[in-house]
């Protein structure tokens, strides 16, 4: 059975958190956007976007700064609300709380790129490659960003050493840590492909890194789903020994890397 939304189980848990999510969460490397640009053909100026699950408008800052028009849609209340405070000013950007499944479009449709940052993964994928179709324009794109906590080589071997702390509270994952970035795959392409609504996307990666102090990696980890969701003594325990370990080092900080993968395709005509 797909998911029902994307206002569902974890997906719930960051609207708890979102003045923290604004603060604690990193944005997208800009080539990202100019990559989008380019694939998609809109130049800077009034192309429409339609963006799902908007957050507080970490993706948004890329999009209004192109140029475009944003319709951003967030289903949770207070995301959307930091999102409207911080967005203020920065182009012609609308938030709107809806679910996308869920969301009756306006005289905003149809749009030239439907566009989804570490976000379309809560969505189901039954109805939302069908219903990004139906929002866009003939010749129309929709991209998605996904994004992975990777280990380079020569990556901060402290993700390998906390793996026994989330093991200790039942919170590992099995894989021993972060994956090198070359062996993730685009996770979105084939279902793109296959969805009889959009041709094969173009597939571009971005690998970059962020040094984090405790206090900000912990911040962090606070905004990821399963940690909000997970028992009070399991946090208490997790965070205490990641916190011990970041102590121990030198420079007192680690060294963080993300995989952005962006994902573009035009809809079928």
């Amino acid at each position: 059975m797909g998911k029902q939304g994307p206002y569902v189980g974890l997906a719930t848990t960051f609207d708890t958190a979102a003045e923290l999510y604004e603060q604690a969460r990193p944005g997208y490397p800009e080539a990202l956007f100019a990559d989008l640009a380019e694939t998609t053909g809109l130049s800077t100026g009034p192309a429409r976007v339609l963006e799902l699950g908007t957050g507080t408008g970490k993706a948004t800052r890329g999009l209004l700064a192109r140029g475009w028009q944003v319709v951003g849609l967030e289903p949770g209340r207070e995301l959307a609300t930091v999102a409207r405070r911080v967005l203020a000013g920065q182009g012609d950007v609308r938030v709107v709380v809806s679910p996308f499944e869920r969301w009756e479009a306006d005289e905003s449709v149809p749009f030239d790129l439907v566009f989804a940052a570490t976000a379309w993964h809560w969505l189901d994928p039954a109805v939302a490659y069908r219903r990004a179709a139906e929002l866009l324009r003939p010749g129309g794109h929709l991209a998605i960003v996904a994004t992975e906590h990777v280990s380079p080589a020569g990556g901060d071997d402290f993700f390998r050493q906390v793996q026994r702390i989330y093991a200790e509270v039942g919170m590992g994952d099995g894989l021993g840590g972060p994956q090198p970035p070359e062996a993730i795959t685009a996770p979105d392409a084939a279902a793109m492909a296959g969805s009889g609504f959009f041709a094969g996307p173009t597939v571009h990666r971005y690998v970059w890194s962020r040094d984090y102090t405790a206090d900000e990696y912990l911040a962090v980890l606070s905004t990821y789903s399963n940690h909000i969701a997970a028992e009070p003594w399991q946090r208490r325990t997790l965070f205490a020994g990641i916190r011990q370990l970041i102590a121990a080092r030198p420079a007192g900080t680690i060294r963080k890397h993300y995989l952005n993968t962006l994902q573009v395709a035009v809809r079928l005509d």
